[in-house]
């Protein structure tokens, strides 16, 4: 029996979303949504910077500072994977840098979807995960350099 989660609200809201949906079917249903939702992704943020690595859909991600609270923003050509990067997108802006990088990725466990999805997408979903991160920790010592 695992401890209750110390996950930010946001992120234990959409885990708890996921955890209810029984049918791996559902949790494809509500993936679908969620990639609806995303906000359009500006053309000229596609670049190599931006892309995550080792995924096999094309996957961008840029993320910026806005009071101390890291606020993500991306894109994905593949449907489901564009609904994992908007339930992270979701689950972790308005967290500081900190918050985020001090999460481990073992929350997807929760939501049920790992039973769900294919091993390249899971992968897709740790590299997505990761890179957000990385971009968190970027902020976190521009703004540690900026002082």
């Amino acid at each position: 029996m695992t401890s209750p989660t110390s996950l930010p609200p946001t992120l234990d809201k959409m885990v708890q979303r996921f955890k209810r949906a029984s049918e791996p079917k559902r949790r494809y249903e509500q993936l679908l949504h969620l990639a609806k939702r995303l906000t359009d992704f500006p053309e000229e943020d596609k670049v190599p910077t931006n892309k995550v690595p080792g995924c096999v859909s094309q996957v961008y991600i840029t993320a910026e500072l806005e009071d101390g609270k890291v606020s993500f923003k991306g894109d994905s050509d593949a449907q489901l994977t564009k609904g994992l990067l908007a339930f992270l997108i979701e689950g972790l802006n308005g967290l500081t840098p900190t918050q985020i990088i001090q999460l481990a990725p073992d929350f997807i466990q929760e939501t049920g979807l790992s039973q769900s999805l294919t091993p390249s997408r899971a992968n897709g979903f740790y590299n997505i995960f990761s890179m957000m991160k990385k971009k968190a920790l970027l902020l976190s010592s521009e703004k540690l350099s900026n002082v």
